[in-house]
């Protein structure tokens, strides 16, 4: 599954250009390795693994993507590997484009086990 900044790119809600595409795998599978395009890969798990995912069409290609409320709350989860600002812009961004709401994201950010931390953000993002 695309996440993260390659997610975030996908739907417009960041103004950063990542080098690598972020990919998401199952906890316990093997890393794939290809030359191109450059590869990130995140481990999850469980419901974060399986939930809020998105089928799209690039170039003929079928895609596999988070949705904007999952990926949000994966910016929350992975804040420190991505930075806090880059988290509360997505949030920022999502949520003034419509692209989700407040309780798509809330849903999300409890699957990812994040609600708390996400939770001051939201309130002041209201």
């Amino acid at each position: 599954m695309i996440c993260l900044l390659s997610a975030l790119r996908f739907h417009g809600l960041t103004t950063q250009d990542p080098h690598e595409v972020w990919m998401a795998i199952d906890f316990k599978a093997h890393k794939p390795s290809a030359a191109s395009p450059a590869l990130r890969v995140v481990r999850f798990s469980g419901p974060a693994l399986i939930e809020g995912i998105e089928h799209h069409a690039l170039e003929g290609v079928r895609v596999s993507v988070y949705s904007a409320a999952k990926t949000v709350a994966d910016c929350f989860k992975y804040r420190n590997k991505l930075g806090v600002d880059v988290a509360i812009e997505a949030l920022r961004d999502a949520l003034r484009s419509r692209k989700t709401t407040v309780d798509q994201i809330h849903r999300f950010a409890k699957v990812c086990r994040v609600a708390n931390v996400i939770r001051p953000y939201l309130e002041s993002a209201v």
